[in-house]
């Protein structure tokens, strides 16, 4: 079993990768989409989203991260393969996935799923710049706003050339509603011959060993999940390994919760910091009721050292208890 940390842009960061790629349990990133218009873009571009580059094209933990394009030209899309993987990614993924309006409005992500022979061009036109070592991967949802050409749209990705293809589960206007429709993953793979990855609604290891059973697949791709339990590919792997598992306890989250503030705000200059640490708690305290809590004093700080000083004090009072 192979699991995929997915893109989430303005969250999964190159910071948020290390951080969860040391807890373990990851085999593969994907980076957050590199937006290609109508031109080849420079190094930075690519270095700034994907650091990882610069160490060869792994996390400090040692996991591949794999660069993402998204975009509707395919002879653009091509050349920026080339680039990015002469700049040191294993292999490109292509989104045709992502739901935001702005995005879809400028012929980008999911809308592209209406256009079965504009995804087929685009793919064609990668595989056939990037060298035959690099894999040329694309994720899909089911569809725009129905499933009428899911299966179309599958067998255009892998006659295209695509190594693999990642499904996350539901069409663009189901958005994030539950539930994800694993079932329709088992369609697809019994329409292509290439590996197919489930992804949506993944929230702990039983969700994983049910979207396993109900899609066929042999591989996950985990995004909101890994936010709100950051141990669950850790969880899964020992769940389907020995049958039981851990789940990462509070404390240790509040202790990687300001190492993750440490490093953001050496990383980005705290830039981001407050916005990031936030966005986090909205998905922890999915896992965490102590989340809950503690986000009511954070959710009104703004400064940095405000932030850190309330996780600070959470982990204190947390280890107080213990000792009594």
């Amino acid at each position: 079993m192979r699991i995929v940390l997915a893109p989430m842009e303005g969250v999964v960061d190159h910071l948020m990768r290390d951080m969860l790629t040391r807890i373990g349990g990851f085999d593969l990133c994907i980076t957050e989409f590199v937006r290609v218009v109508d031109q080849l873009l420079p190094s930075r571009v690519f270095t700034r989203i994907c650091p990882e580059l610069k160490q060869g094209g792994v996390t400090p933990a040692g996991i591949p991260v794999r660069v993402q394009l998204l975009g509707q030209e395919p002879q653009w899309l091509a050349e920026n393969a080339v680039r990015a993987v002469q700049l040191g990614s294993p292999g490109v993924d292509l989104n045709f996935g992502c739901p935001a309006k702005a995005v879809n409005k400028s012929r980008g992500g999911a809308v592209l799923l209406k256009e079965t022979e504009t995804l087929y061009q685009i793919i064609k036109a990668v595989r056939d710049a990037v060298p035959a070592q690099f894999p040329v991967t694309a994720k899909i949802r089911l569809g725009f706003d129905d499933t009428s050409l899911t299966l179309d749209n599958a067998r255009a990705i892998y006659e295209a050339g695509a190594s693999e293809l990642t499904v996350h589960a539901r069409t663009k206007s189901d958005g994030y509603r539950p539930p994800a429709y694993w079932p329709w993953i088992k369609k697809i793979r019994q329409t292509i011959p290439i590996n197919v990855v489930a992804n949506g609604e993944i929230w702990t290891p039983q969700d994983a060993a049910l979207c396993l059973e109900q899609s066929g697949s042999t591989d996950l791709m985990l995004g909101r999940g890994a936010l709100a339990s950051p141990g669950l590919a850790r969880d899964i792997k020992q769940q389907f390994a020995s049958g039981s598992h851990q789940k990462m306890p509070w404390p240790q989250v509040l202790e990687l919760l300001l190492q993750y503030s440490d490093y953001e705000i050496a990383g980005d200059k705290g830039l981001y910091y407050s916005n990031r640490i936030k966005q986090w708690f909205s998905y922890l305290k999915l896992q965490y009721t102590e989340a809950e809590v503690l986000f009511q004093q954070l959710r009104v700080q703004q400064k940095a050292a405000d932030l850190v000083a309330t996780l600070r004090g959470a982990l204190e009072h947390t280890s107080n208890i213990s000792e009594h």
